[in-house]
């Protein structure tokens, strides 16, 4: 293979310069939680984030409170909602009368991802989707029936990668290959679960990109302040927390430290990301902007200018 001209690694540079930034939310269980929430959406707004992505309970647990944020989102506030879809326990025509409903509802982006199988070993309810794959083809039928409502636009298709194994899976080998039969189904980007060390993420991609995944793959981040949410991420996701991390939160002498602490690391793990090649960055939030705005004024991303009236009604 020749090498690029320089022609192309001025392209590749060119658009390797922005960042996309983007933040995870879900929705509130009361009303203190939507004050505490849209608090938060108004301190995010202000950074012009491209979109920002809203969690769906298993089996549309919290489909109408769902539905409820994105539509706000999209009235009330000038950022674009990905909305995420789980598939486990749904049938493929229920699944297709949601996937409508967002696109109703002007949705343009869907995180499809499979969801928690149940807790107690139960079989999956007759005709129920089994992996993201199937799910990320059901769109695409879906938006394929309705393209002259979408003026032949395209639904933008977001998936889940692991960095490390996912707890289910044989091998990280078999995570690439399921990440490479979802773009093939039609994704056009991932991101990635929570992970810890830096290296993990750079051996995602090289692992991913040796195989032929072409699609962006996007960090996934949490801001690591909190000792009981760094753990508690651990649990689920199988992936152990750096125990020097650990340490220096447990021992920090206060809670301001400890902060402190957890936003200087979580810089280091963002910046390294970067550095192996990261399109971009997704913020864990958990619904609180502080420490995600304390990450995000330390790493100093190169950012698309947005328009001067989108930037005066940011801050109006």
């Amino acid at each position: 293979m020749s090498p690029p001209s320089l022609i192309d690694q001025s392209v590749q540079a060119h658009h390797r310069a922005p960042v996309a930034l983007s933040y995870e939310l879900f929705p509130p269980r009361s009303r203190a939680a939507e004050e505490v929430l849209w608090a938060t959406i108004r301190e995010l707004e202000t950074t012009a984030p491209d979109y920002v992505s809203v969690t769906y309970g298993a089996s549309g647990s919290n489909h109408d409170t769902a539905l409820d944020l994105v539509a706000r989102l999209q009235e009330e506030t000038l950022l674009r909602p990905l909305a995420h879809l789980t598939c486990v326990g749904d049938t493929a025509a229920e699944l297709a009368d949601i996937v409508a409903e967002l696109l109703d509802h002007g949705v343009r982006g869907i995180l499809a991802l499979r969801g928690d199988l149940p807790k107690d070993g139960s079989p999956l309810p007759e005709g129920s989707l089994r992996y993201a794959q199937d799910l990320v083809e059901l769109i695409r039928r879906v938006e394929q029936s309705r393209s002259a409502l979408l003026c032949a636009g395209k639904v933008a298709i977001g998936v889940a990668a692991y960095p490390t194994r996912h707890p289910e899976s044989p091998s990280e080998a078999h995570d690439v290959e399921v990440l490479l039969a979802k773009q093939r189904s039609g994704a056009d980007f991932a991101i990635t679960q929570v992970f810890f060390h830096a290296h993990q993420y750079e051996d995602l991609l090289f692992r991913a990109r040796r195989a032929g995944v072409t699609i962006p793959i996007i960090p996934g981040v949490m801001p690591l302040t909190s000792i009981r949410r760094v753990t508690r991420l651990s649990e689920l996701s199988g992936v152990a927390p750096d125990p020097v991390l650990l340490h220096a939160l447990e021992t920090a002498g206060s809670e301001t430290e400890a902060q402190r602490i957890g936003v200087k690391a979580t810089v280091e793990l963002a910046n390294a990301a970067l550095a192996s090649g990261a399109p971009g960055l997704h913020l864990y939030t958990f619904n609180e902007h502080r420490h995600a705005l304390d990450v995000l004024d330390r790493l100093n991303l190169p950012r698309p200018s947005r328009p001067l009236h989108e930037r005066a009604a940011l801050v109006s």
